[in-house]
């Protein structure tokens, strides 16, 4: 058996007037994330971990901010997408770690939801997916409020 880990990172700035979508729910905020599909800085993360690991490029390649076939989509659909395309190369999840920085709004009522519906996604226990949320202690545009950051380390194994 052999593994690799993939790191991935992700940034959005908030938009009003745009529902905001982490880890493929819903989370109920005042502004959502600006970007060509509905800019889930989880989701976007999560799959440059895999992409990553799996040595397959990055989101940007596999699915372009110019292409409009991807407009508005759900970064549930990149995700799945990607997690096809690891598996694919004979590789499976072992573990996923995930650290959204946001000033705002606070997450703790929903990590469990966000662990849950990747897990679920990906058909993995729940006790495979860590979700962590933290502020930026009022400093930088995550600070400002200006938007938020993912970061997510994924650990692959062989079947």
């Amino acid at each position: 058996m052999s593994f690799r880990v993939g790191f991935g990172h992700d940034v959005h700035r908030f938009l009003f007037g745009r529902k905001l979508m982490l880890g493929g729910i819903e989370v109920a905020h005042t502004h959502g994330l600006d970007g060509h599909s509905d800019a889930d800085v989880v989701l976007h993360a999560l799959c440059d971990a895999l992409l990553g690991a799996a040595g397959l490029g990055d989101i940007g390649e596999h699915f372009p901010n110019t292409d409009l076939k991807y407009k508005g989509l759900s970064s549930s659909v990149f995700l799945k997408q990607t997690y096809k395309m690891v598996q694919d190369t004979g590789r499976v999840v072992e573990n996923i770690d995930v650290m959204i920085l946001a000033q705002e709004p606070k997450l703790q009522a929903y990590k469990s939801k966000m662990r849950d519906n990747i897990a679920g996604m990906l058909a993995l226990e729940a006790s495979q997916v860590n979700i962590k949320a933290g502020t930026n202690e009022g400093m930088g545009f995550i600070g400002a409020q200006e938007g938020m950051a993912a970061y997510a380390v994924v650990l692959l194994k062989t079947k």
